[in-house]
């Protein structure tokens, strides 16, 4: 063998080497997932969903997942920022829920403090009324909102979460004044519905599958979904489509903890872009239906800092947080 081909062999037998401890690397990897909640609800199913797609796939060699409820998440967070800086092993489950939940807290810890990862499923919002409601679609709804927006009651989740941030989202969009809209927080989805189909309230806002079955049996008009309007069907229609400047999402997502390196940031990041494409991952979603948001790395970035805007300024409008 000639001396070039020699050289050219042990190249290629370098590169190689190279290339099988890459991905030996990368299917070595030793996960942790904090869901930021307890368990069973959304963080805790997206985090144990990941677990079972990163596993099954090889992308992971282990994920470990762990709970840490409380206070919309900021608990949670506070203990990813503090105890684990520079750890490259750790990622936490966390949504837009959390966005509104640290500003209404008044958190010291902020999500600025976290190295975003990628935004991985949203569900969009439902917008309901009492089957026998004189409301027939979003334009008389935004009419009745603007005529008196106090007249108009909203049943929905937390105090400050997505369904209130829609809410007054679509008074504002409507030429209501938002700082007026009466809104009603239910803790569970349960009391909200039996609110809404007793007549209880005029309107009520969450996401799609809490109110599905009752909207197929006939007891609840769906006003439309917060999408965007070019996925409106006729038997989902889009509030945008209807002339009413709304668009908003639920979404979940996964952020690392501070002080990472630029390889750790990254080695992360494709393991997130791996997972998306994986089939298992695919399968889950279509099980859960969950829509297939996926945004990594800056772009993800910079949806988050839009998001928080937003929502700042939103939950200011409504005097639940101070300017």
């Amino acid at each position: 063998m000639s001396q070039l081909r020699k050289s050219l062999w042990r190249g290629a037998l370098a590169a190689a080497a190279v290339a099988g401890f890459v991905t030996s690397a990368a299917a070595q990897m030793e996960l942790k997932i904090m869901a930021p909640a307890a368990p069973g609800g959304g963080w805790d199913q997206t985090a144990r969903s990941m677990q079972q797609a990163l596993t099954q796939s090889g992308i992971a060699k282990s994920v470990q997942v762990t709970n840490v409820p409380g206070a919309g998440g900021s608990i949670g967070i506070a203990q990813l920022v503090n105890n684990s800086k520079g750890d490259g092993n750790q990622l936490m489950v966390m949504g837009y829920v959390m966005v509104g939940a640290l500003l209404t807290n008044k958190s010291p810890i902020t999500l600025e403090q976290t190295t975003p990862i990628a935004r991985l499923t949203a569900e969009y919002e439902a917008i309901v009324v009492p089957a026998d409601s004189p409301i027939k679609d979003a334009k008389q709804l935004a009419a009745a909102l603007k005529a008196d927006p106090a007249k108009v009651t909203w049943a929905g989740g937390s105090a400050g979460g997505v369904d209130h941030i829609a809410a007054a989202l679509f008074a504002k969009a409507a030429g209501a004044d938002a700082t007026k809209i009466n809104y009603i927080p239910f803790s569970g989805g349960g009391e909200a519905l039996a609110a809404i189909l007793g007549g209880k309230v005029t309107a009520g806002i969450s996401g799609y599958g809490e109110f599905e079955s009752q909207i197929k049996a006939g007891k609840l008009r769906l006003i439309g979904l917060t999408t965007p309007a070019d996925k409106a069907t006729a038997d989902k229609p889009s509030i945008k489509a209807q002339g009413v400047d709304l668009e908003i999402a639920n979404w979940r997502a996964v952020v690392a903890p501070p002080g990472l390196s630029a390889d750790q940031t990254k080695a992360l990041t494709d393991a997130m872009d791996k997972m998306a494409k994986s089939k298992e991952w695919q399968e889950i979603l279509k099980t859960k239906g969950w829509e297939d948001s996926y945004v990594s790395g800056d772009a993800f970035a910079k949806i988050l800092a839009d998001e928080q805007a937003r929502t700042k300024e939103v939950l200011t409008s409504v005097g639940l947080v101070k300017s």
